[in-house]
């Protein structure tokens, strides 16, 4: 192992970190507000939109992210659209990762006790409001593990952005492992970079799941 050479590089790893983590807040950032539009729109059953939500999810879901990048990158300017190495990232990321949160979020609403929509509609509250103070504190404390869980994937999803140039953690080891050969240097600073991205977002997810149990929402 060439202690040197990680010494030397390492630099390299922590502005692609920086890089790969801004892009992955955001797209997650963007993947929740997506997410929650969609899952409101199903529990609201809106008839044209509902079905357009449907094909989203099924669309997002099954293709893969690499795929939606090349679409993005590749395919729209040859219809005149040209987006940027990190736009084509963020949309692609928000695209894949919505669908992901709009399920999670809707498991969460669907296990709150009809009972309790009813009492609240006898109550003379309106529909947005027992959305709004009744369905989704619960519903939250349920979807909080699934969308941890879908924080990591996205974040772990971000190793295919060098397919559009973006210098993230998986370019600069490819760029390093092609001039050096320096393999196990390399992969081993990609390992520890991952890792030092991805622990405290899985312990903070952690935290906060017990924390809202332990205040009552998720009862």
């Amino acid at each position: 192992m060439d202690t040197q050479f990680i010494a030397e590089y390492a630099p390299l790893y922590v502005k692609a970190a920086g890089l790969t983590l801004s892009i992955g807040l955001i797209g997650i950032a963007l993947s929740l507000v997506v997410g929650l539009l969609i899952a409101c729109i199903q529990y609201f059953k809106v008839p044209v939109l509902k079905t357009i939500a449907a094909i989203y999810i099924e669309l997002s879901r099954n293709t893969p992210l690499l795929v939606q990048l090349f679409l993005l990158y590749f395919g729209l300017p040859k219809a005149g659209i040209s987006i940027s190495s990190k736009g084509c990232a963020i949309i692609g990321l928000c695209f894949l990762g919505g669908s992901y949160m709009a399920e999670a979020f809707r498991s969460g609403i669907e296990s709150v006790d009809k009972g309790q929509e009813e009492s609240a509609l006898a109550l003379g509250m309106r529909r947005s409001q027992i959305v709004r103070y009744v369905v989704l504190p619960q519903a939250l404390s349920v979807s909080v593990p699934a969308l941890c869980a879908n924080m990591v994937f996205l974040i772990k999803e971000t190793s295919v952005f060098s397919v559009v140039a973006l210098a993230d953690l998986m370019y600069v080891a490819k760029d390093l492992i092609g001039l050096y050969y320096k393999t196990d240097e390399a992969l081993l600073m990609l390992v520890v970079a991952y890792l030092i991205i991805l622990l405290p977002i899985t312990i903070l997810a952690t935290v906060l799941e017990r924390r809202l149990r332990y205040a009552g929402f998720g009862n």
